[in-house]
């Protein structure tokens, strides 16, 4: 995006080639079909036949295509393809090479080696497969609205509920959970079929408070959004955006409306602020009237109630993982007479003129916390956020959004329904993913927070198959899938809904039926007693018990990555799921850029994926209607870590520098490396092809590079013995919540990036690189003593030694500027002190040689 607003009607939509919805609009903000070439280099629209015969006889049911596909052009899908059959067919020659010469100085370690080869092709093959033919589904928002916007300004489209889940306000700060929740209210979806749910693990009156000034603020900021069309809209990051100046037929009201917002915005932060001082003065006023009645400190709203969650003094009943399941009702649904609750109160300060005055439904939701009960984690608050949101709004879809993640593009919702709605494939559709992308990541990207070789590369792939996995965040659900019903082309006509499957709540097993008929909520149910009871149940501790919630029904519980296996569960149902980018990103996110909280995300994200892998839900054996090549990219997803234990073996070969005599993994030793070297390097050519028709950069694929080596000597080895405690003792795997919280230096965005944490996970990377660097210098002192002794042959083996701990090192470049903390801000400093450090090795290497020699061979 060029500016942070674009000027009343003039909205532009750049031509970014494939990654666009097919989208652009005239000057009244009104949406037209591109008419420029959309193809793009390397690819192909492979769904024309089906557009013509839509056109000449028209939709079998009624319904538009409302995507287009697109397949890799044969000029890059062919030589892709026969690269990685040539080097498959090489992995194999080298490994019968390998064993028909089993000569080594060390047998045993040759025999580690070649179970590490075998390995590495056998992974290699497990990610190379499912890509064997990408495919692109585009959205195109110009048919939808044609198809779903009336002419009276009221809509068709289906309801959508957002679910927003946060765990802590300290670790998840509250400013940027309340900018996601109001770029969901201003979003470009019609607010009588939108419901957002808040829900908060902590039971924190804070929270909920906080959704009460979003809700005054968002009356005042959604409009301004429709009015001048602006995006991304989520304040935070709008207001940080250069200014640009503005074309457009009222650029002076623009400027006139932008600077009172900013001006607003600064209120509100102000006021997010002041909440916790406000609460606690509030409730001392309370308590102090109070003190004959007893010496709990409560909390108290603003309408004189007792908080019925977390207390700021904590006593029994009302502490963090102790209280009662709370529903509040924010923003009431736009179709009752009144629009939004007391505690808003009926002020609207917008002047924006007639431009969208309703905002979409808004709940809090703090489920039932009692230590006598596992609370699931984030996959509990998940479902519990599915049960209300049933009863209340029963929205035939739902999409979900960590904290820190805000609606980047408007359009996005849209986008997703095109996929979901489509007359093809649009209703055994259980879901669609978007990228994750992240606003607060260093320009270079140092730790591959972006991950776009895994997003635009292996994810999309999988639109051929039977789509992605599900992965965390920014991800739409159809709601009967998330309830284990059967796509149309398996289900059975008759569907018994029971209560031991769904648990005894009649209410949610009415709403689960009308799911089916796809049938929404209409017309609100009173909060009335009768209502409260019935969500008080819902949300209970023990509801899940005896159920097949977190099994068969929602999300899956008992395991730290309750994402994939979720999506596994419904693919394995028969269900496919799509993959949708725009070129404008969709949503965007917070990133922890500090390696050390890095590193712990990657821990519980590899130490979920081997759960999976020893739990019934292991790819080999789960999932009865999952498509073979499905069935590989799942492998793939659960065995990753594996790696890591030959990687590391392999990154630790150079101590074997310091031993005196020469030793070989392999022998011949030339012919060896240069197959390895040959081998390698047809990775690096498919890697090639696939920058190319994933759109992606050699940065992005560098750092890829980079992390995965950082991540195979530090978290992979720690989720590995992880899971090996857990088979041993079955006790299941502890995580804490990656924190979001930044380091108090105001003045450098990018601070956090040049914090050093220091913990045991790290002292493996720190052995490997201390490895790597004093080999080298060792290899230097040796050639010193030893180059008018060593023959070619020898002289040929270490340089071949030294460009493999060359390569380490150049892995290992971003690690080493963590080591450096606040240094790693000139990184010539490195380059100046790694060729020091060789030096002085390689001196000291000779100086104990000279005195050492007729004591000790080194």
């Amino acid at each position: 995006m060029a500016s942070p607003a674009l000027a009343t009607g003039a909205v532009v939509v750049e031509d970014g080639g494939l990654a666009d919805p097919l989208l652009a609009a005239d000057g009244n903000g009104a949406t037209k079909t591109k008419e420029c070439g959309a193809e793009g280099k390397y690819w192909a629209a492979a769904d024309e036949a089906e557009r013509l015969a839509v056109t000449e006889c028209g939709a079998e049911d009624g319904r538009p295509l409302l995507f287009r596909t697109y397949k890799l052009r044969g000029a890059i899908l062919h030589p892709y393809r026969a690269l990685i059959f040539v080097r498959l067919l090489a992995v194999l020659l080298f490994f019968v090479w390998r064993i028909r010469n089993n000569r080594s100085n060390v047998m045993w370690f040759w025999a580690m080696s070649v179970a590490g080869d075998a390995w590495f092709g056998f992974s290699w093959l497990l990610n190379q497969l499912p890509k064997f033919n990408p495919v692109k589904s585009i959205p195109d928002l110009a048919a939808l609205r044609r198809h779903y916007d009336l002419p009276d300004g009221t809509s068709k489209l289906p309801g959508i509920d957002v679910f927003v889940t946060t765990a802590d306000p300290i670790d998840e700060p509250i400013l940027y959970t309340m900018n996601s929740i109001l770029s969901i209210l201003s979003t470009d979806y019609p607010v009588d079929r939108l419901a957002c749910y808040v829900s908060d693990d902590s039971g924190s009156l804070i929270l909920y408070e906080a959704l009460v000034e979003v809700a005054k603020f968002a009356m005042m900021w959604a409009p301004f959004c429709h009015k001048h069309f602006i995006d991304p809209r989520a304040p935070e990051r709008y207001f940080e955006m250069e200014l640009q100046p503005q074309g457009g037929r009222a650029p002076q009201e623009f400027m006139n409306d932008y600077k009172r917002m900013q001006m607003e915005y600064e209120e509100f932060k102000v006021s997010l602020g002041n909440l916790s001082d406000t609460i606690r003065k509030r409730s001392d006023v309370y308590n102090s009237k109070r003190t004959s009645e007893g010496d709990a400190q409560a909390t108290w709203m603003a309408n004189g109630m007792q908080w019925p969650g977390t207390w700021m003094d904590p006593t029994e009943n009302h502490r963090k993982g102790h209280h009662k399941g709370i529903v509040k009702v924010v923003l009431d649904h736009p179709s009752r007479g009144h629009h939004h609750s007391p505690q808003v109160g009926n002020e609207n300060k917008s002047d924006f003129g007639a431009t969208r005055l309703r905002l979409p439904m808004l709940v809090y939701v703090s489920r039932e916390k009692n230590p006598s009960y596992d609370h699931n984690k984030k996959a509990g608050a998940l479902n519990a956020q599915l049960r209300v949101s049933a009863l209340l709004s029963n929205a035939q879809f739902v999409i979900n959004f960590d904290c820190d993640h805000y609606i980047n593009n408007s359009q996005a919702l849209r986008a997703a329904v095109c996929l979901m709605l489509d007359q093809r494939e649009g209703d055994n559709t259980a879901f669609v993913q978007f990228p994750q992308r992240f606003d607060n990541v260093d320009p270079t990207d140092r730790y591959g927070n972006h991950n776009r070789v895994f997003f635009d590369g292996t994810v999309l792939a999988l639109n051929g198959l039977q789509g992605p996995s599900y992965l965390g965040t920014g991800c739409m659900f159809r709601r009967i899938a998330l309830y284990g019903i059967d796509p149309p082309h398996c289900r059975q006509d008759n569907i018994t809904l029971e209560s031991s499957k769904y648990g005894k709540s009649t209410p949610l097993i009415d709403s689960i039926s009308k799911a089916i008929r796809e049938e929404s909520i209409t017309t609100q149910p009173p909060f009335d007693d009768t209502f409260v009871t019935d969500t008080e149940m819902i949300m209970a501790s023990s509801y899940d018990k005896g159920t097949d919630w977190g099994k068969g029904v929602g999300y899956i519980y008992d395991i730290a990555t309750e994402d994939i296996v979720t999506g596994f569960r419904i693919h394995g149902k028969g269900w496919r799921s799509m993959y949708c980018t725009m070129q404008h990103d969709a949503f965007c996110g917070t990133a922890p850029i500090n390696l050390t909280e890095r590193l712990h995300q990657i821990v519980r994200w590899s130490g979920g994926s081997l759960e999976m892998f020893f739990s019934h839900n292991n790819p080999l054996i789960g999932g009865q209607r999952l498509q073979l090549l499905q069935r590989v990219s799942y492998l793939n997803m659960t065995v990753y870590p594996v790696t890591s234990l030959f990687i590391l073996l392999y990154a630790l070969c150079p101590v074997m520098w310091l031993v005196p005599d020469e030793i070989h993994i392999q022998r011949p030793f030339t012919r060896y490396v240069v197959y390895l070297l040959i081998i390698i390097l047809m990775i690096h050519m498919i890697g090639w092809l696939e920058i190319k028709w994933a759109r992606v950069t050699w940065l992005d694929y560098w750092r890829n590079e980079q992390f995965f080596m950082i991540g195979s000597t530090s978290a992979y080895p720690i989720a590995l013995l992880h899971m090996a405690k857990k088979l041993l003792t079955k006790k299941g795997i502890h995580f804490r919540v990656t924190s979001k919280q930044i380091t108090g230096d105001t003045n450098d965005k990018f601070a956090d990036l040049y914090e050093m944490r220091w913990t045991p996970m790290l002292i493996p990377t720190v052995f490997v690189l201390v490895a790597n660097v004093g080999a080298v210098g060792v290899a230097m002192g040796k050639a010193l003593v030893y180059m008018g002794v060593w023959t070619m042959s020898k002289k040929i083996h270490a340089a071949l030694g030294l460009l493999f701990n060359v390569w380490i090192m150049v892995l290992l470049y971003p690690f080493a500027l963590a080591i450096m903390g606040r240094w790693a801000k000139r990184p010539i400093i490195l380059l100046v002190l790694l060729p020091t450090v060789f030096v002085i090795v390689g001196v000291i290497y000779v100086a104990l040689h000279i005195l050492l020699a007729n004591v000790i061979p080194i």
